[in-house]
This record gives C-alpha cells, sequence and structure tokens, in this order.
C-alpha cells in the first residue's frame, strides 16, 4: 500500500519560513519524480514545484520561484520542500505527489498525501 504523508506545516508570519516533508513508503521512490502542489480555499489545485528521480533537476511555479527549494532523499524515501520568505498568499493546504514522469499536471500524479495545512498571517 502506498502512502505518502506531509509534515511540517503550520501557522508562520509573512516572511518566514518553514520546511515541509513527505515520507514515501510502499513504492520504490527513487523510480517517481515528486512534486508539490498547493489549494487555497475556493481555487483550484496549484502546481508549486517538481523534481526528478535522482533530485538533479527542479521546476518551480513563477509564483515561488527563488523562495522555494524542493529536494529529496532517496535513501530515507522523502521529498521536502522548503518555504522561504512567506507571504499570506502562500497559505493553502500543502501536497506531495509521485508521478511516473517529470509533469507540471497534476492529472499524471498517481500517488497523493494527506496534505498539510500552511498559513501565512500578514
Amino acid at each position: 500500500q502506498v502512502q505518502l504523508v506531509e509534515s511540517g506545516g503550520g501557522l508562520v508570519q509573512a516572511g518566514g519560513s518553514l520546511r515541509l516533508a513527505c515520507a514515501a513508503s510502499g513504492l520504490t521512490f527513487s523510480s517517481f519524480a515528486m512534486g508539490w502542489f498547493r489549494q487555497a480555499p475556493g481555487k483550484e489545485r496549484e502546481f508549486v514545484g517538481r523534481i526528478n528521480r535522482s533530485g538533479g533537476i527542479t521546476y518551480y511555479a513563477d509564483s515561488v520561484k527563488g523562495r522555494f527549494t524542493i529536494s529529496r532523499d532517496n535513501a530515507k524515501n522523502t521529498v521536502y520542500l522548503q518555504m522561504n520568505s512567506l507571504k499570506p498568499e502562500d497559505t493553502a493546504v500543502y501536497y506531495c505527489a509521485a508521478s511516473r514522469v517529470l509533469t507540471d499536471s497534476p492529472d499524471s500524479y498517481y500517488y497523493w498525501g494527506q496534505g498539510t495545512q500552511v498559513t501565512v498571517s500578514s
């Protein structure tokens, strides 16, 4: 049974930082590209960024570029999202997801975590 479990969310002031982690089990983690998505209330799920299988290639949405960094540790079956210079508009539920292809489209991600809430106060 595949499980993706996010952690690290919480309440932070604008300008602050958070580091999210997503621990994977039940799959060959190094065989999957990993993505981060977010969904704010009343809005569609939004692509945040992705990382390839080895961790050598990352790509980010323009809205987070230069502030967020994705990394992974295949030995620990974990992918991370380091979020710096947070803004109130970053408030959302953040999800990690696994895909066999490197893509921005949520439709191509097979497995999803349950999400973790990030709230940025102004």
